[in-house]
């Protein structure tokens, strides 16, 4: 029966996604980069919120947000930095 709810099979907990608000404050677009062929162009977008650098992946050269504007997004913690979803 369907009554197990307490995570996933095998007892392995996925790491919740962590919050980040605050005022976006600048925009650093690198790229377009490809890692292999076939593969469309992406950008990738670092961002400073509230003192805090995050990366962002994304097809698009620019990114539509204002400096100056309050941001609220999902990232994870990685070895490499900070990426958001």
């Amino acid at each position: 029966m369907a009554g197990n709810f307490q995570g996933r099979r095998g007892g392995y907990k996925k790491t919740p996604k962590l919050a980040g608000r605050g005022v976006l404050e600048s925009i650093e677009t690198d790229g377009p980069h490809t890692e292999w062929v076939g593969m469309p162009p992406y950008y990738i977008h670092n961002i400073v919120v509230d003192g805090e650098k995050y990366s962002y992946m994304s097809s698009d050269k620019d990114l539509e947000i204002e400096l100056g504007k309050k941001v609220t997004f999902r990232y994870k913690e990685t070895s490499k930095g900070n990426f958001i979803d």
